[in-house]
């Protein structure tokens, strides 16, 4: 079969840092690969994904992510380029609106974020035309009235994450520097256990910028090492020396792939029930859900009893990039038999 990708062109795929949408594409990509299908990226110019990949946007964009001007161009040379694919897979926003508009069949996408707002009716929209694939339970049940096709979990390799010791006698936080990803709620959380902190978080955008100012900032004393954004080796480092992954969570996030980047090292995760969490965590084995802060701490002081091979195994089992394939594949051979 042969499946074309589109990315949207806010970032690199794989990203060069924080980026979950392109870290997914990127996997499936190779994964589809190495199952003996003929996959056809298109992307940003400084892609560096080994497959084949076309682009008319040399740079990825992410100071104007969102701008219709920068998205739209994109996605119709998207489709003009990967013409010709029996299937093509959109990860953007605007990408199906062309593809209906412009009569592209066999298209299908994966809504990577909240079916909320202005989103909710878009999406709407497109499941009465075209396959939606959601990548939680959570996320698909704010929105029933939207025909989502199926959920698939997002997958990772575990080969490219080797397992940790969790040696490094710190808790971790990683992501984004927004309060919805409860950067000042592990703080305190840590602080009140008694434990250090590091923060790798992305702090490039004068919002996060503004957050880290107003209230991080004030709470940093030497038990918190701001680190900045990490990639590569020496985010698997980072994941794999510590203690516990402390992800509180202030939103119903419809993943959460650094909760699975952390298992697959290895390193248990505690975070808080809202959105995929609790699809992705099993309370007592691979990490702990919490309520509140006084929970959060009391998890803290109980992650030794969690093993990290079973935290690792969870990937293995059900968050693999070979799982997440298999998933899609499914859903791209009924697509071509209707």
């Amino acid at each position: 079969m042969k499946i074309g990708l589109l990315a949207p062109p806010w970032a690199a795929v794989p990203p060069p840092g924080y980026g979950g949408t392109e870290s997914v594409v990127c996997q499936l990509a190779l994964g589809l690969t190495a199952a003996g299908h003929d996959v056809v990226l298109y992307a940003t110019g400084d892609s560096t994904a080994p497959v084949p990949t076309l682009y008319a946007t040399a740079v990825a964009e992410w100071d104007r992510r969102g701008f219709g001007e920068v998205e739209l161009p994109h996605v119709m040379g998207g489709y003009e380029a990967l013409t010709g694919c029996d299937i093509v897979h959109d990860h953007t926003l605007l990408g199906p609106a062309w593809a209906l508009a412009a009569g592209y069949d066999r298209v299908v996408t994966t809504c990577h974020g909240p079916f909320s707002g202005e989103l909710r009716a878009i999406y709407r929209r497109y499941g009465k035309r075209l396959p939606v694939v959601a990548i939680s339970h959570d996320q698909s049940s704010h929105a029933p009235e939207i025909a989502v096709d199926r959920v698939i979990h997002h997958g990772l390799d575990p080969a490219e994450y080797p397992p940790g010791p969790g040696d490094g006698g710190y808790l971790l936080f990683l992501g984004r520097m927004t309060p919805d990803k409860g950067v000042r709620e592990a703080v305190l959380a840590a602080r009140a256990a008694g434990k250090p902190l590091v923060i790798a978080a992305k702090n490039r955008e004068p919002a996060e910028q503004a957050y880290f100012h107003d209230q991080i900032k004030p709470l940093l004393t030497d038990d918190v090492d701001v680190i900045g954004e990490v990639a590569g080796e020496r985010k698997l480092a980072v994941l794999g020396a510590a203690t516990a992954l402390l992800n509180p969570i202030q939103w119903a996030e419809p993943f959460g792939l650094v909760m699975i980047e952390a298992l697959a090292c290895g390193t248990p995760v505690i975070a808080c029930p809202n959105g995929a969490a609790p699809e992705i965590v099993d309370v007592g084995s691979t990490g702990f859900l919490c309520s509140d802060a006084d929970e959060l701490v009391s998890a803290v002081h109980r992650v030794d009893e969690l093993d990290r091979d079973l935290c690792r195994a969870a990937v293995v089992d059900r968050f693999s990039t070979e799982r997440m394939v298999a998933d899609h594949l499914a859903l791209y051979h009924d697509m071509v038999a209707r």
